[in-house]
């Protein structure tokens, strides 16, 4: 009797482990491109890291090459790039009334939201700044 109790746990969890999904590409994706709907699909699969949804990813770039059939992971894709590298920009800086623009290279490529080095053109500084959504970029505090 025993036993039998012991056992129920484990085939829960055998149970459990068997309905989990992961999301695998149906073609193979390069790094810079962006994913679109009929390029991933969900497959019965518990692989730990993997994304589960296809809304997860499309409309996101692959940062690398994603493989047919194989997972794709949250590390491998991102926000399509807004910014190229050595591409001109606008930087700005606001603090309270004070509020600086300039113009700047990027050092990197970068989409809404994330952090780029960039380099001031009139200083020759270098300079961490985000990604907004119009292409401009600003100076955190």
């Amino acid at each position: 009797m025993r036993a039998a109790f012991l056992m129920v746990p484990a085939i829960v969890a055998a149970a459990e482990l068997a309905a989990a999904d992961a999301l695998v590409a149906n073609r193979t994706i390069r790094p810079r491109e962006v994913i679109l709907p009929g390029d991933v699909s969900v497959k019965a699969a518990d692989i730990p890291g993997a994304l589960v949804h296809p809304s997860e990813a499309v409309g996101l770039e692959a940062r690398v090459a994603l493989y047919a059939g194989r997972p794709i992971r949250a590390g491998a894709v991102g926000p399509p790039a807004l910014v190229e590298r050595n591409q001109i920009v606008t930087v700005s800086y606001v603090y309270g009334a004070l509020a600086i623009t300039a113009e700047a290279r990027a050092l990197e490529r970068g989409g809404a939201g994330e952090r780029i080095r960039v380099m001031n053109l009139s200083s020759r500084t270098s300079l961490h700044a985000v990604v907004r959504a119009d292409g401009s970029v600003h100076v955190d505090r």
